[in-house]
């Protein structure tokens, strides 16, 4: 499959946290011809590429599957469903949206309620958004109907949004780019690693459920002992709404490798040899410093005794709505970036990490 493809199947792929399976499916298509594969309990996908011996430091390569979505809580006696949230959303941008909901029979369409204006009061108008005043409205009746159509408690809940490549402007729009472009990059990056000499091992992650606390990357560092890792995520970009000084995720300025947010301060003798590479093989990057957010980098670079660790990120305007929009030359300087630092990394480099 081409690249786009790539992209456009992994955006419009179901993968709410602890239901990845989408996902993996897709990855395991991709990298069949070229790696091997495990998975543990928590569906944590381990990808081996062919080159990989076993004997060299081990550098790891995260991406994380899952988006943000909800779960089915309860069916309302009118046939439209109590839900919760499984990640960070604006409940103020979820009214009137179209929604994926698992049945037993597949995934069928509901929309999360709203009430039109014609039946609204002042207070409802002014009143604030919450999940106890919104319903996903199936088209039921009843409970009953709603439960003749395979809904039952539990079931998982995504967008329904098209995903659309604008070629001309190399603009990509679509869902869940919070990190299925993390993921397309860190495939494509393997692909072009897999038959390489390289002085380290590489593996490829695909963790589960970090939009609801990084989970799975807990487990898959009980599981492998990393001596580096590289995070490649879908970031917020910032540049619609910030002033031009405090911009540092904007679009088409590169990968966003991030000094430090909320949960992680990165391993800053990392950081600095990423930006040497970014700059000897001119790849376009931007440095961003947050106050706020989180990612897998917090629990890997604390694992282990400690193993260092960089976030390298495509811009994505209006990360976890419905509909983001990110530009395809960002994920191609994320793949430049990963190939890049595996290719220059050795042992003696990632010790040189920690002996500063």
């Amino acid at each position: 499959m081409t690249d786009e493809q790539l992209i456009e199947r992994l955006s419009s792929a179901r993968g709410a946290s602890g239901f990845e399976d989408e996902v993996i499916a897709i990855a395991r298509e991709y990298c069949k011809d070229f790696a091997a594969f495990k998975e543990d309990s928590m569906r944590n996908l381990y990808i081996y590429p062919a080159n990989f011996g076993g004997k060299k430091p081990l550098v790891m390569l995260d991406a994380h599957s899952d988006e943000v979505g909800f779960m089915v809580q309860a069916i309302k006696p009118d046939g439209t469903l109590r839900f919760v949230p499984i990640g960070g959303w604006n409940e103020k941008a979820l009214p009137s949206s179209k929604v994926q909901i698992r049945t037993s029979n597949g995934y069928i369409c509901g929309v999360i309620s709203a009430m039109p204006p014609h039946f609204m009061t002042a207070e409802q108008r002014n009143a604030p958004i919450s999940y106890e005043s919104l319903t996903i409205d199936v088209g039921a009746s009843s409970a009953e109907e709603a439960r003749q159509m395979g809904v039952d408690v539990g079931a998982p809940v995504v967008p329904l949004s098209p995903f659309a490549f604008d070629k001309e402007h190399g603009l990509l729009h679509g869902k869940a780019f919070d990190d299925r472009l993390g993921v397309a990059a860190m495939l494509l990056a393997l692909k072009k690693l897999a038959a390489e000499e390289l002085a380290v091992d590489v593996v490829g992650v695909l963790s589960s459920q970090e939009e609801v606390g990084e989970r799975g990357i807990c487990a898959v560092m009980g599981n492998i002992r990393p001596a580096a890792a590289i995070c490649f995520e879908g970031c917020p970009a910032d540049d619609t709404f910030t002033p031009g000084y405090m911009v540092q995720d904007k679009l088409r300025g590169g990968v966003m490798i991030r000094h430090m947010d909320r949960t992680v301060i990165c391993t800053p003798g990392f950081v600095e040899f990423a930006r040497k590479v970014a700059q000897s093989e001119g790849i376009k990057t931007q440095f961003a410093v947050r106050s706020g957010g989180g990612n897998n980098g917090a629990y890997i670079i604390s694992a282990n005794g400690g193993t260092p660790v960089i976030v390298a990120g495509v811009p994505v305007r209006y990360i976890h709505t419905f509909n983001c929009i990110a530009a395809i030359e960002d994920v191609y300087s994320n793949v430049d970036l990963g190939v890049a630092i595996c290719r220059a990394l050795s042992g003696e480099a990632i010790m040189g990490f920690s002996s500063r």
